[in-house]
């Protein structure tokens, strides 16, 4: 039988549909196949799938530029818009008072965007890295510590992949320990923000009045390093200087920067972990083939990381009118990078859909970018997953899913992925 009579037409193909952002790898593979810069009415953007071409448009920075401040502000404006007189008073007020966060790197071209990086790459060098093992594996042992020998039945996701992630980054930020509870929460408002998901008023307000309580503890901890520097990262922003400018970084440079972190520092690894995990639970041979095995364990993050992509996409500004993959692009207009459906490309990746311990150059997936904006952060994230995989398996066997509690299933989010509940049950080792 033909498969292309019960294929969706690519007309009824959206990738901002709530269902299909729960499970759009359908779509996703619809769209490479018969529409690979497919253009979204629901947005006016250009969805790119296939990994060629969002390799192509990663690294032609001239066409393709990262200046897409524009579409993030129009989500927020769209749910703004949409909200009740007295929410949109309050969040007017709230408004008022933030501190105005100029764009940096990840909204920035060459050159602009290298003076900034190159300030926060202090941080993230090889010896940096290994240097922080010790007190990576501590987080993640204390984790592990903290529910091993209770009930075999957890949230993961609130058991291990949400704090230790925060933990880390707290440290390397350079978070005093009264204010840790506080950030905590403040940081992950910030990357529910960023998934642009549908919110009540109330949530739209407690939101706002986090970010706003947020930057003013930054603001205080900036002031102080300044004063007396610590080893951290607000550290390094507060007393750094631009090279071409030749002064200090403002307020906003700083927190536009740190709010960056504040996302990719741990929402990605996070959901890696919790999709990571859930790849574990439905499959016990897997636990048991990579267990104790760095290099399988090595393996076996870069899978997950590109079968279930924890930034799904980022959007690009076409600079000039071009073509991409033979379809033509006007200048102005934007384009979706589609990390996820590009990992899953089997042009690319043989078996795209099934994880594979002995997949030759698995790093070649996108799930962290490439290029100029390839994520800084990665190396950690690298290392958190490496070692909290290897820490589990250590600890947890016959990992499954708990069948007391619904399947797990994703937040719809087309910039996001990520898992908010995965209940496990386990047996020690």
């Amino acid at each position: 039988m033909n498969d292309s009579v019960h294929a969706p037409k690519v007309a009824d193909v959206s990738v901002f549909d709530f269902e299909t952002m729960k499970c759009p790898y359908d779509a996703y593979r619809t769209l490479r196949d018969r529409d690979p810069v497919h253009f979204e009415p629901l947005l006016n953007v250009h969805v790119v799938t296939r990994y060629d071409l969002v390799r192509e448009a990663i690294k032609d920075t001239e066409r393709f530029s990262s200046r897409f401040d524009g579409f993030l502000n129009a989500g927020a404006q769209m749910m703004f818009d949409a909200a009740p007189d007295a929410v949109k008073a309050e969040l007017t007020r709230i408004n008022r008072e933030m501190i105005p966060t100029p764009p940096t790197m990840l909204t920035l071209d060459e050159p602009e965007h290298t003076q900034y990086r190159s300030l926060v790459g202090k941080l993230f060098t090889a010896s940096q890295i290994k240097t922080a093992q010790g007190a990576v594996q501590a987080t993640i042992d204390a984790a592990i510590a903290a529910f091993i020998d209770g009930p075999n039945s957890i949230d993961f996701m609130r058991a291990f992949a949400f704090p230790v992630p925060l933990k880390i980054i707290a440290t390397r930020l350079g978070i005093p320990d009264e204010d840790r509870e506080f950030f905590y929460e403040a940081a992950a408002g910030a990357a529910a923000a960023l998934r642009l998901s549908p919110m009540t008023p109330e949530l739209m307000v407690h939101r706002a009045q986090l970010a706003l309580d947020l930057q003013r503890l930054l603001v205080r901890l900036i002031e102080a390093r300044r004063v007396e520097p610590h080893d951290d990262m607000i550290t390094i922003l507060a007393t750094s200087r631009l090279e071409l400018a030749d002064r200090h970084l403002t307020h906003g440079e700083c927190l536009s920067i740190l709010n960056q972190f504040l996302v990719a520092g741990h929402e990605t690894t996070t959901s890696t972990f919790g999709w990571g995990m859930l790849l574990l639970a439905r499959r016990t041979d897997l636990q048991d083939r990579i267990r104790g095995d760095a290099a399988r364990i090595r393996t076996f993050v870069e899978e997950a990381l590109r079968l279930e992509s924890p930034v799904q996409g980022l959007p690009r500004l076409v600079t000039k009118d071009t073509h991409l993959g033979g379809c033509p692009l006007k200048a102005g207009s934007l384009i979706m990078l589609n990390y996820g459906a590009a990992n899953r490309d089997e042009r690319q990746f043989e078996r795209p859909d099934v994880v594979d311990v002995e997949r030759p150059k698995a790093g070649m997936q996108l799930a962290f970018g490439s290029g100029v904006h390839h994520c800084i952060g990665a190396p950690l994230a690298r290392q958190e997953l490496n070692l909290g995989f290897m820490s589990l398996l250590d600890r947890m066997r016959d990992i499954r899913l708990s069948p007391q509690h619904p399947a797990p299933e994703a937040e719809p989010s087309f910039i996001l992925r990520n898992v908010p509940h995965l209940h496990i049950e386990f047996a020690r080792r």
